[in-house]
């Protein structure tokens, strides 16, 4: 099998849902920023947490299900227009969180003790993070987004409910394994399934995970996630601490803090683990959630921090897709000139 001409990239990157990568004007516009700053990246949805794709996949169990999507109508158009414009493609999907499984395939959801579907507090279902054919459902549609020129699969959602009536699931595949130890099987096998294709791996954690001296209750423990995938990305947004969260009275109003305080722990941490370590890539604040509106000034801070945590990466989120201009450098003429492929 030929593989992708894939080196490794410091990736600047932005987030795009499959709506506004398949509008394409809305997508001409982020093009264009991407193209204007120091941005060399692009995440896009493959499957998102409505449980559908958000293009139309061959893989047979998505349309057996009712997964498929015209979000994006011409998913190799995009993926050859992100090559021509020297952009780092991640296409990510959402793992467990998926109504549309569990609905289809019951035999393969979360269950409360009554018998019927968990649900969150949203009222969407799980599929169960013990049942290796929900491994293999969602490891067939990262190879297939392989095949089609995704520089990089990045899992999210990849961890056990967090949300909802919990003392009320049951898991029907519990095969006596720790929630850890069933989180990172599933991150190992899927990187083992994706290696032929030359793709990078990644996982999204929440942001307290790089603190946390457990599993949280999810199954993402930190020393344990690095030792699985090509990289980790913790959601680091300050809007998402607690008042009091290492000391401060707001981590919203305190991005610079939050985000470097959080990273600094992970660096620290990870500087002790031994053997194989993911990179981490942070996800950063670019939205506003309570009081301070978030503009230019708090995104620079965020990637401030980033780079004195000893960093190099970074990814925007805004589930928008609008995201700060001021914030992002101009593309320098040595961008310009040198290819990334």
């Amino acid at each position: 099998m030929p593989q992708l001409y894939n080196p490794p990239v410091k990736v600047k990157g932005i987030y795009l849902t499959g709506w506004k990568a398949g509008i394409s004007a809305e997508f001409e516009k982020l093009l264009n920023l991407v193209d204007a700053t120091e941005l060399n990246t692009m995440v896009i949805d493959v499957k998102d947490n409505t449980g559908k794709l958000t293009y139309r996949s061959s893989v047979p169990m998505v349309e057996q299900v009712g997964a498929n999507s015209n979000r994006i109508r011409d998913i190799d158009g995009l993926l050859k227009t992100l090559r021509e414009h020297n952009i780092y493609a991640i296409g990510r999907i959402v793992v467990f969180e998926d109504p549309v499984l569990s609905k289809a395939r019951p035999d393969l959801a979360v269950k409360n003790k009554s018998g019927g579907i968990w649900a969150t507090r949203k009222g969407l279902g799980w599929v169960d993070p013990y049942n290796t054919k929900v491994w293999d459902y969602a490891v067939s549609i990262a190879e297939e987004a392989a095949r089609k020129g995704f520089n990089e699969i990045q899992f999210d959602y990849v961890r056990f409910p967090s949300d909802g009536n919990l003392n009320n699931i049951v898991y029907p595949a519990n095969n006596g394994k720790t929630r850890v130890e069933t989180i990172s099987a599933f991150l190992s096998y899927a990187r083992k399934r994706l290696e032929p294709y030359g793709v990078y791996v990644s996982a999204d954690i929440f942001g307290l995970v790089t603190t946390a001296e457990d599993d949280m209750k999810i199954g993402q423990y930190l020393e344990d996630v690095v030792k699985t995938v090509d990289y980790i990305s913790p959601m680091v947004y300050p809007s998402h601490y607690a008042p009091g969260s290492y000391g401060l009275p707001n981590p919203n109003a305190a991005p610079y803090e939050t985000v470097y305080r959080s990273l600094s722990d992970a660096v620290r941490r990870l500087e002790k683990v031994d053997g194989f370590k993911a990179e981490i890539r942070p996800w950063l604040q670019d939205f506003t959630l309570g009081p301070p509106p978030y503009g230019a000034r708090e995104v620079r801070a965020q990637i401030k921090a980033t780079y004195d945590a000893g960093l190099s990466q970074w990814i925007l989120w805004d589930p928008a897709n609008t995201y700060t201009v001021a914030a992002l450098n101009p593309r320098s003429a040595e961008q310009n000139a040198v290819s990334r492929f």
